[in-house]
């Protein structure tokens, strides 16, 4: 019989990945070469780190990540050992893209900012940095894209220095973790290149954590608190500095790309990969749950910036995951690490900005296009 070892928090994990065989949940920490001694295929997430050292004597012959991120495997030796790999490519982009807004405007409600003349700089434009890009165009921003790999693969032009990007009133990373070499991205915002960002800046980062010096930030904070900081992703996750969350405006246990859709499409183009692979002719079309209370009324005389946060924080309430967050700030270092991994097993998945709809009184129409450029739909009766 084919045996699958699958992470127990993938959704849907054992309802899909049951019909190739007998599966094995487990946490993704605990997964380990004992775990996989009779394993023909290992599905995982970003906390599992698949390597030679996990991998060396077992059986397994197919790694899926329903990640879009893969600096946790090892490509070189899957490739080496002849073990066929596929991960989730852009299956939360929406999410992310999501949460990034949902944090700016939560920060600019908090500050009384205004979107009028500000500039928005995106580094990496990939499949969430692309959306970034195309939603801050809807609004109105002067969008500054920095992708010195992309620039070199299309040569086309646009693109700006990581130093202009730096200038930009927000600030926001989607890049993956490239430990050394032409597009190095470890520490890819060190103490030098912080001190760039101007003074009332937001900067956010959903990528990953080493992509930001935590150290070198938590110093700026500290003497420059006029920075807004929106942080879901750490420096030796799931351990984080809670020197550094105290300081910044919104933290939360990487779960910006948490949304059940998102989740579910990783789980989806999982199965395909593996499904291809063993020439099965399975397939795995989940019926998501409907989502309750799906409307508000929102009054169009208010300012645009009024209008999006209510919209985004009706459908995402940010400050509730920060505010679960910060229970941490008192723990030690072996609680805090168990709960944030605790938070995100239990994260209750959100659902996309798409699942709402959104009743304008009186309807405007330029207020109408922005909302449905974030995939909200609209009630028009009115």
């Amino acid at each position: 019989m084919f045996k699958l070892v699958v992470d127990e928090n993938i959704s849907y994990a054992a309802e899909a990945f049951s019909k190739f065989g007998q599966v094995k949940l487990m946490h993704g920490r605990k997964i380990d070469r004992q775990a996989l001694s009779d394993a023909d295929a290992l599905i995982i997430r970003s906390i599992t780190n698949v390597n030679e050292e996990l991998l060396k004597g077992t059986p397994v012959k197919f790694v899926g990540t329903a990640t879009i991120g893969t600096d946790h495997i090892d490509k070189g030796y899957l490739r080496e050992n002849g073990i066929a790999f596929s991960s989730a490519k852009g299956c939360n982009a929406d999410a992310v893209a999501e949460y990034v807004y949902s944090a700016m405007f939560h920060i600019m409600g908090k500050k009384g900012l205004t979107l009028k003349d500000k500039t928005l700089g995106v580094v990496g434009i990939g499949n969430i940095g692309s959306r970034v890009v195309r939603l801050g165009k809807v609004l109105g921003l002067n969008v500054l894209e920095n992708d010195p790999p992309l620039e070199r693969k299309t040569k086309e032009k646009g693109f700006v220095e990581l130093k202009e990007v730096l200038s930009a009133d927000i600030i926001t990373f989607h890049v993956p973790l490239n430990l050394g070499g032409e597009d190095n991205t470890y520490h890819l915002l060190d103490k030098e290149k912080l001190s760039l960002i101007k003074k009332d800046a937001i900067l956010i980062n959903a990528s990953r954590g080493p992509v930001i010096d935590n150290e070198a930030l938590l110093e700026l904070k500290k003497k420059n608190d006029y920075i807004s900081v929106a942080l879901d992703v750490w420096e030796k996750e799931p351990g984080f500095d809670q020197r550094l969350l105290k300081t910044i405006e919104i933290g939360t246990p990487h779960i910006a790309g948490y949304s059940l859709e998102g989740k579910v499409n990783g789980t989806e183009m999982i199965f395909k990969a593996l499904s291809s692979y063993l020439k099965s002719g399975l397939s795995f079309n989940p019926e998501l749950p409907i989502v309750p209370d799906q409307q508000i009324t929102l009054k169009a005389n208010a300012s645009k910036e009024s209008i999006l946060n209510k919209a985004f924080s009706y459908a995402y309430e940010i400050s509730q995951d920060d505010v679960q967050m910060r229970k941490a700030l008192e723990m030690t270092e072996e609680e805090k690490a168990k709960y944030f991994d605790l938070l995100r097993k239990d994260y209750k998945l959100r659902r996309e900005f798409s699942n709402y709809l959104i009743r304008l009184e009186p309807f405007s129409q330029d207020t109408g296009d922005i909302l449905r450029a974030f995939r909200f739909k609209l009630n028009q009766t009115n």
